[in-house]
């Protein structure tokens, strides 16, 4: 029988587990690999088996959606034939195309301290690397005690514990509704779920909304929620200040005018041991990035069928767009099936996905409307002191950013790095890169990076030469 073709998934979030279980089911070989000790990604976190969770569905929603991956992943990896590989705790640095097959080849670091490299050849890549949080700083975000929002939904599902007792809620984003609930329903008291977003912009986005009616009662569900936690949701306000000496004990929030501007004399201070704030996601395109595909803005651009514009790369899920786990979920779909029909020497037939695709249409206008009206508030950037730091690696502050613009005429993101260091840590910029952009007034533009992650240098020693050099 002849060998049969090979999909290397990166991801085992939504959009992953719905590609590669897709691709699977028609007949191709699939390696599953992901950074992870279990499946599911951010959305889907597990808490770990040690911690005998009795109840996980309890922080879940869409939990019906979870067991059906769930259990198609597990008959694939028991059914005994081979073709499918699920490699867990697998950190990948960078993928290759080998000139001379058109293959891939995958490099990942295995295990917690990521010394040991691992390489998967395949004949075709589908990327669902997933997204992170935008970080956008203000004077005190590095108190101890301040975490992002999904850091805190993080902590609570894959390790069940509270980031706090007393926590504040911020930034903009429908993430900060299942944050709060969870919080709250968790132990926690939130005192202030603060909402920089004006929920009148809602109506004027109404007909791309009416068209996801289960959205709307999933945020009908989670008004409801926090009037029965007793939370008190500040909109149009944002976080001005944290303070605290060793760790956090008090936010200042203010209201914001129209035109995104602090309202005087509205400033409140809030006690609270937790600040969780988020201001949005973007997209995870490391690996796109070095492998050549286009971006239009920080999305990777693909067709129809979820293909980039390099050819046997699929990508699906947030890395081609903010959009939530069912919008990965239609996507994954696709990209698998296309992926195993091109595989195969076939012609993909789109009316086999034709529900996953209108799924797709109808959800991608809905976050379009939503991020509309959930945007950064103007001004954020003016409002930043001189000593705020900005760049957490290389403890670059505000100051020095306006200066490297103001005075030594640094007029994009590259020029800032190379005259202040902001972004040359160990996040590489990742974190700092939109608050840095926001600092210097440049477009947030992605750095093509050979590695997405840093790699021990005896990982590199250890490669065939060829791999090295080519």
């Amino acid at each position: 029988m002849p060998e049969r073709p090979h999909l290397a998934v990166v991801g085992a979030g939504p959009a992953g587990l719905a590609g590669a279980l897709a691709a699977a089911a028609r007949g191709v070989r699939v390696t599953l690999i992901d950074a992870a000790e279990q499946a599911g990604g951010q959305f889907y976190r597990q808490p770990a088996a040690a911690l005998g969770a009795r109840r996980p569905q309890a922080l879940h929603h869409q939990w019906r959606t979870w067991e059906r991956l769930r259990d198609g992943l597990d008959h694939h990896l028991t059914s005994g034939d081979g073709h499918f590989t699920h490699l867990t705790d697998h950190h990948v640095w960078c993928v290759e195309r080998e000139s001379d097959s058109g293959g891939f080849t995958v490099h990942a670091l295995r295990g917690p301290a990521q010394e040991e490299g691992v390489t998967v050849r395949a004949d075709a890549v589908l990327l669902a690397t997933g997204g992170y949080e935008r970080v956008l700083p203000f004077p005190g975000w590095t108190l101890p005690g301040v975490v992002t929002a999904g850091g805190a939904q993080a902590m609570l599902k894959g390790g069940l514990v509270l980031p706090g007792r007393t926590a504040v809620v911020a930034g903009t984003g429908p993430l900060l509704l299942p944050v709060a609930t969870g919080l709250a329903a968790a132990g926690a008291r939130v005192a202030a779920l603060v909402e920089s977003a004006d929920p009148r912009g809602l109506p004027r986005q109404a007909r791309a909304l009416a068209a996801q009616p289960g959205k709307l009662l999933e945020g009908a569900w989670y008004a409801s929620t926090l009037v029965r936690h007793g939370i008190r949701p500040l909109t149009r306000h944002t976080v001005v200040e944290a303070h605290g000496t060793d760790r956090l004990e008090a936010v200042t929030v203010a209201a914001l005018t129209a035109d995104g501007r602090l309202k005087p004399g509205s400033a409140r201070r809030i006690p609270c041991d937790t600040l969780a704030v988020g201001h949005g996601m973007l997209p995870h395109t490391d690996l796109a990035e070095t492998l050549g595909c286009t971006l239009t803005g920080t999305d990777v651009r693909v067709d129809d069928e979820q293909r980039t514009d390099v050819p046997g790369v699929w990508a699906a899920g947030e890395t081609t767009g903010i959009g939530g786990a069912a919008l990965a979920l239609a996507e994954g779909h696709i990209a698998g099936r296309s992926a195993a029909a091109h595989l195969h020497g076939a012609s993909p037939d789109p009316s086999r996905w034709a529900a996953a695709a209108r799924a797709r249409t109808r959800l991608r206008a809905f976050f379009a409307a939503l991020d509309t009206v959930y945007a950064p508030p103007a001004g954020w950037a003016e409002r930043l002191t001189d000593d705020t730091v900005v760049c957490r690696c290389e403890e670059v502050t505000a100051g020095e950013v306006r200066t490297a613009v103001g005075a030594l005429g640094a007029g994009d993101l590259r020029t800032v790095k190379l005259l202040t260091r902001a972004g040359m840590g160990w996040c590489q910029g990742r974190v700092c890169g939109p608050a840095v952009a926001g600092v210097a007034g440049c477009p947030l533009t992605p750095g093509r990076r050979p590695f997405a992650r840093p790699v021990p240098l005896g990982v590199l020693a250890r490669l065939p030469e060829r791999e090295v050099t080519d």
